[in-house]
């Protein structure tokens, strides 16, 4: 091996060349990417985006023009946006008025009111995020263009219009989102409604025509509704029961899906409490085929 070795040309500075080559590779490689290949590519990227650099007057006064045409088309899109919003607020809410008076709100009045926020004029109107200036005014503006919307209730004659969070009850927001959701039935991207309690206070006509109205919307939308009323849950599509069982030492609760006789006589007891009765039995068949009827 030593005579081999004595037999071999050797170049130091050589050799000192390709350790320093393959030392700077793996500083490269350690920064700007794991292989070769990868440095190679993030360098072509750095070559462009120095000519883009260089270029910088040129490019920041194309900019600026580019700027200056979205925020004046951001003008013109959010006017017009904000004009068919007020058209169309007041006959959505004129819709869900005439909803509510039929579900046992007769005297509820929905407003919806389209505002603009005004603020002062900025002191660079050329800064990223500042107001846009409509006409005379500088107003907000954001996601969803220049206005912002508020639902406001009259719930009884003589009150005054209130927003939904601050004047309305548990069972007049479910109703009034069940309007709402009627009137815009079709329109909505979200696929399934849970209604809690949206027939409080109400029975009899105003029952039925809360249960039709969900039915109606449960054509475009999976609907859950926890109701003890039977003229609404006759209108399901499926009626499922909930029901507590104990063994003395663990209580639990189930759900039951019924057919068709086990809900003749679920409906029955919900109408009368007794679910042989055959005046209760004859009742709860007339009101599903009734339900059945109006949803055919």
């Amino acid at each position: 091996m030593a005579s081999y070795a004595a037999g071999i040309d050797t170049d130091p500075r050589r050799l000192a060349g390709v350790s320093e080559r393959r030392a700077a590779l793996t500083a490269l490689t350690r920064k700007y990417g794991e292989t070769i290949d990868e440095v190679l590519a993030w360098a072509e990227q750095g070559s462009k985006r120095l000519l883009d650099l260089d270029q910088t007057d040129d490019r920041v006064a194309a900019l600026r023009a580019r700027r200056s045409a979205l925020r004046s088309a951001l003008v013109d899109t959010g006017t017009a946006l904000s004009k068919l919003r007020t058209k169309v607020a007041t006959e959505l809410a004129e819709t869900v008025t005439d909803e509510l008076t039929k579900l046992s709100m007769p005297h509820a009045r929905l407003q919806i009111v389209v505002t603009q926020t005004e603020v002062d004029a900025p002191a660079d109107p050329e800064v990223v995020g500042t107001p846009l200036a409509v006409g005379k005014r500088w107003l907000r503006i954001g996601s969803h263009g220049l206005d912002d919307v508020d639902l406001q209730l009259a719930a009884n004659t003589g009150s005054e219009p209130r927003p939904l969070a601050k004047g309305a009850s548990g069972g007049e927001l479910s109703r009034v989102m069940l309007a709402l959701e009627v009137a815009l039935a079709g329109t909505s991207p979200v696929p399934t409604f849970v209604f809690d309690e949206v027939d409080a206070g109400v029975g009899g006509k105003a029952a039925v025509e809360i249960g039709r109205r969900l039915a109606a919307l449960a054509r475009s939308a999976q609907v859950l509704v926890v109701t003890h009323l039977p003229q609404v849950a006759a209108f399901a599509d499926r009626h499922v029961v909930v029901a507590k069982s104990s063994d003395g030492t663990v209580t639990t609760s189930g759900l039951t899906v019924l057919g068709a006789d086990d809900r003749v006589r679920e409906l029955s007891r919900m109408l009368a409490g007794m679910e042989e009765s055959d005046t209760a039995l004859a009742h709860a068949r007339e009101l599903l085929e009734v339900a059945q009827n109006d949803r055919a």
